[in-house]
């Protein structure tokens, strides 16, 4: 795991007024308030997590 690639992802967008499963994948990305970041490896877990509430995300960057 030592080299598995990173992708960084902000939140731009307001838990409220969403699905009670959209805010758990919020929490479970680590992200509960706007403009927070957050550094996680990038697996197909974690993609899919991110393409579900992909309207209140950013990807900033994907680093290695």
């Amino acid at each position: 795991m030592a080299d598995s690639k990173k992708i960084k992802i902000t939140q731009t967008g307001s838990h409220i007024g969403r699905t009670d499963d959209q805010r758990a994948t919020l929490i479970g990305l680590g992200l509960n308030k706007r403009h927070r970041s957050r550094e996680l490896v990038d697996t197909p877990e974690v993609r899919g997590m991110i393409n579900k509430v992909r309207h209140l995300l950013r990807i900033d960057e994907e680093a290695r």
